[in-house]
């Protein structure tokens, strides 16, 4: 079982404050990871005190706007500095708006490229350049079903998310080489804040979970397995790659 041991890593989460991140957060302290939180997030620090347990590494909350270029750079030189090495980053961060595709605002358009793939590549620059020194390191993207499909009346998001798939393997194909790993999750329709819309819907529902195979809609803790393995010595041979998490809904 030494392939899935992390005790003593340091991992940077961005968006960790969001329901599939705090969830992620919470696996990898249990797995014996130190974690800072990148988000802006309201009850940001109260998320991180929480978790804080005396048998457990520290949770540490660092109030970061990462729609902001500056503040994102400022946010994650703290945070290096506050763990003293960087041996694992999650970019869990993304927003999201819907208007149908004519309509959409040029400026709702810029704010979720920002956040949801502008900051991604940023986070992924800055954490590269310190693994890379080291050789080694693993990133973990949050991408999204919608890396695959095109949706609807979400037309940023998903350029966003289709970036987001793509950098990673671009990452990878420069990076693999020199002891890093870069890899994305794709989580399918989970069960979160982002979604109500979705899950208030009785005819959207019921058509969603008719083509899950599992017959649920994820939650945040489907996503700690995945993830954990994706930063432990289990996937050193594995880069590249965009992972779904959807209850086998890709599969159908």
């Amino acid at each position: 079982m030494d392939l899935f041991t992390l005790s003593g890593k340091k991992a940077i989460v961005a968006g960790g404050a969001g329901d599939l991140g705090k969830a992620m957060v919470a696996g990898l302290r249990d797995a014996g990871v130190e974690v800072v939180i990148l988000d802006i997030a309201e009850g940001m620090f109260e998320l991180a005190e929480t978790m804080c347990q005396p048998d457990k590494p520290k949770v540490i909350g660092i109030r970061t706007n990462l729609a902001d270029r500056n503040e994102l750079l400022h946010g994650f030189k703290k945070a290096l500095e506050t763990l003293g090495a960087l041996d694992i980053l999650v970019s869990a961060q993304g927003i999201q708006r819907r208007h149908p595709a004519e309509e959409f605002p040029l400026d709702e358009w810029d704010e979720v490229i920002e956040v949801n793939l502008t900051s991604v590549f940023e986070l992924c620059q800055l954490a590269g350049r310190v693994m890379l020194e080291k050789g080694y390191g693993k990133i973990v993207n949050i991408a999204s079903l919608i890396s695959f499909t095109g949706g609807i009346t979400i037309p940023a998001y998903a350029a966003s998310k289709g970036g987001v798939a793509q950098i990673t393997k671009a990452l990878s194909n420069e990076w693999a080489s020199r002891g890093v790993n870069v890899n994305a999750i794709a989580p399918g329709y989970m069960d979160t804040k982002m979604n109500i819309a979705l899950r208030k819907d009785p005819v959207r529902d019921s058509q969603i979970l008719a083509r899950i195979p599992v017959g649920r809609w994820g939650m945040g803790e489907d996503m700690v397995g995945p993830l954990l393995f994706l930063v432990s010595p289990a996937s050193d041979y594995v880069t590249g790659v965009v992972l779904p998490v959807d209850g086998g809904w890709m599969g159908r």
